[in-house]
């Protein structure tokens, strides 16, 4: 199966990155749905995922956002069919080992989203910094370092969508949140984005294909 929000960040993505980046990847849709509706296991799912990817490098820079998809889908519902404490079994353990290079940090954007909903809270980036993330507590100081640049650039929010791009520019290219910079500013600043609002984000963004279809799977999750 795959989970509502899942199906509809796919479709979003592949639609943006069709429009802005000169590929069709929407025509690729079908191929994805295939991958995340199977009822494979989740390592057979990723080598599928890959393939799809490797058949279609033009493609290629939305391989760990959609792996990031993949594994919220897995939480929301092929979990479900296994037991109870699977999580915290060894099989799950070799899981995460095989997978730690793989991945981007909206993995944990997109867990944050699902739990503003359970919540029945509105997205705020201090709220995920610091309730969330725990970035300022001691033991989670690796959160701190890659999310440094967020943390020392928070007014942005407060700020045309020009002066993301800007900083933006200057994150350090090590930098975990490098790419991930502008389209997560932008949605913080406006969960609720009007399509006028889209049309001015894209005019402003570092890498259209890539920040728009970042933003398609935040809008979906919101």
């Amino acid at each position: 199966m795959t989970d509502p929000k899942v199906r509809s960040a796919i479709t979003g993505a592949l639609q943006a990155f069709t429009q802005y980046g000169g590929f069709d990847a929407a025509a690729l849709t079908e191929q994805f749905d295939t991958v995340f509706a199977s009822d494979d296991d989740f390592m057979s799912k990723v080598d599928s995922l890959d393939a799809v990817f490797d058949e279609n490098p033009k493609l290629e820079e939305l391989r760990e956002p959609f792996f990031d998809l993949l594994m919220i889908n897995f939480f929301s519902e092929d979990v479900k069919k296994l037991e109870d404490d699977y999580l915290e079994t060894p099989e799950w353990e070799d899981i995460e080992e095989q997978t730690l290079d793989r991945g981007t940090e909206l993995l944990n954007l997109l867990l944050y989203l699902n739990e503003c909903e359970d919540e029945n809270i509105d997205p705020e980036l201090e709220d995920y910094l610091k309730e969330f993330l725990l970035v300022d507590e001691d033991e989670f100081q690796d959160e701190y370092r890659i999310y440094e640049p967020v943390i020392a650039h928070q007014v942005l929010i407060e700020s045309p969508v020009s002066e993301v791009n800007k900083v933006a520019q200057t994150v350090d290219v090590e930098s975990e949140v490098k790419e991930l910079f502008y389209p997560m500013i932008c949605f913080f600043q406006n969960p609720d984005a009007s399509d006028s609002d889209k049309t001015n984000i894209a005019d402003n963004a570092v890498n259209k294909p890539f920040d728009m279809a970042v933003l398609e799977i935040l809008f979906s999750f919101k």
